[in-house]
């Protein structure tokens, strides 16, 4: 395939850095990578800060702890299922008009979802603008790595973009909470705003394609494959979600209708002329491992911060205001993340930093292992801080190791990948978290207990996530031996 080249910004060339090449961003590549890392900030920050207003929506709406957890899943889904399909719509229709067309999109049904007076329609409204933003994500990320060259400055280039999307996660815990004083409302028409200077700016800076340049591949969209493994991501959500007070019946034959439909999109893939996935592409073992890296960190972040804001709120009886102000070291991210990290990956590689940042994920959640009902603040903060620290030195570092080495025309491919599966992770995360929760307390397990209980969701999944960077750091220092 020939590569989009209205995703191409300015590239800088003056001949004063290394090798007779500056490794600066400047001028409009910069303002490209502010609008693009601006859009990443905005995704994170849209899927966190409904962590801190989902008690204030189950207060007005009168939601049970399961519906609850699809306020933040319904989105999830509509995200983690169409991505796939977005990233190669990226590489096929072109980047710069998914981006503009997804931002659009997101603005509409992100303040459509502000004017909800029922479940349903704030259920829908959050699932597309998930399916907004799993279009505009992997073109934003495509425009990156195909737009500068590679090297230290894509590197660093999507260390940055890397980091504030990051900074966006943490920063959204505490963003929700300033505006759930206001009304749980502003957690929709918030982003309507900051989307709208976003798509003002893109207009001008994400460049079209330059006369005479190759037009993107002309191919047929996989909808079919798009269907289907949305439906199987959903079969399973709802599996694990309805397993905690469902007949074993219900969760088993979803489970086995989820296995049925991954094995139709495998067929599909098989025939396709353009197929969402090339299953080729699946054989990369470095792109594995950064995607179940993805994957963990996700799971344990969602299924953490759903647990936290639960018994900030109601066990203990906090406001949004004051959860959000004790959630407000986990955006140290934001700081640390586009300052600290492209130095460190510079200085050790991506696999050890990125194993560094999953070990503080596990750190975290088993420093919040012995929480009481009479916990100090103090005896938290260790817990939150090495959250941020996490996230502070996994999401760049995986974010690069996904797109490493990937041809130009499947960079959309290997960014939806990733996406997927930092969403099928947060959606498997919360959950299984909300299941082992809701069984807890069905049996009558006090509220305090049942959220110890719950956090072994978190714990594994930060297992899992460790074992894989282990793998990269391994065949990491293999690789410079053979050198």
């Amino acid at each position: 395939m020939t590569t989009d080249t209205s995703s191409i910004p300015a590239r800088p060339t003056h001949a004063n850095g290394p090798g007779g090449r500056d490794d600066r961003i400047r001028g409009r590549a910069l303002g490209l990578l502010v609008v693009l890392c601006g859009a990443a900030f905005l995704e994170g920050v849209d899927i966190a800060m409904f962590g801190v207003a989902l008690p204030a929506i189950r207060a007005d709406l009168g939601l049970t702890t399961g519906q609850l957890q699809w306020v933040v899943s319904a989105y999830i889904l509509g995200y983690g299922g169409f991505m796939l399909l977005g990233g190669r719509a990226a590489d096929l229709l072109g980047r710069r008009r998914v981006f503009l067309v997804a931002l659009a999109v997101f603005i509409v049904f992100s303040g459509l979802g502000g004017l909800a007076s029922e479940p349903w329609p704030l259920l829908a409204a959050r699932a597309a603008t998930g399916v907004a933003a799993a279009f505009m994500m992997p073109a934003g990320l495509s425009i990156i790595t195909t737009g500068f060259r590679e090297g230290p400055v894509r590197t660093r280039a999507l260390l940055i973009y890397a980091g504030i999307g990051a900074a966006g996660f943490s920063i959204g815990l505490v963003t929700g909470g300033l505006l759930t004083i206001f009304g749980w409302r502003w957690v929709f028409f918030a982003p309507v705003i900051v989307s709208v200077v976003l798509l003002a700016f893109a207009f001008p800076l994400v460049p079209k394609p330059e006369a005479g340049a190759s037009r993107p591949p002309r191919g047929r969209a996989d909808v079919a494959g798009a269907i289907l493994v949305t439906g199987a991501f959903l079969a399973l959500l709802t599996a694990v979600e309805q397993s905690s007070h469902a007949e074993p019946l219900v969760t088993w034959s979803l489970a086995a209708l989820s296995i049925l439909l991954i094995g139709a999109f495998v067929g599909i893939e098989r025939r396709a002329s353009e197929p969402l996935v090339r299953l080729s592409f699946l054989r990369r073992i470095p792109q594995l491992r950064a995607y179940a890296g993805a994957a963990s960190l996700a799971a344990g972040f969602m299924g953490f911060q759903f647990l936290v804001v639960l018994h900030l709120q109601e066990q203990r009886g906090w406001n949004s205001l004051v959860t959000s102000l004790a959630l407000l070291v986990l955006g140290i991210d934001a700081i640390l993340a586009p300052l600290l990290t492209p130095r460190l990956v510079a200085r050790f590689g991506l696999w050890p930093v990125t194993l560094v940042g999953l070990v503080a994920a596990a750190a975290s959640f088993l420093l919040f292992l012995p929480v009481t009902d009479e916990w100090a603040y103090a005896a938290m903060f260790p817990s939150f801080l090495a959250l941020g620290l996490a996230f502070t030195f996994a999401y760049g570092p995986l974010t690069v190791a996904a797109t490493d080495g990937v041809a130009d025309e499947d960079q959309g491919l290997s960014g939806g990948l990733l996406y997927t599966s930092f969403q099928f992770g947060a959606a498997i995360g919360l959950a299984a978290t909300s299941a082992v929760m809701t069984a807890a307390a069905a049996d009558g397990v006090e509220p305090i207990e049942a959220t110890r209980l719950s956090l072994a969701v978190p714990i594994a999944a930060s297992v899992l996530g460790i074992a894989a960077a282990i793998g990269g750091v391994v065949a990491s220092r293999r690789a410079a031996h053979t050198r």
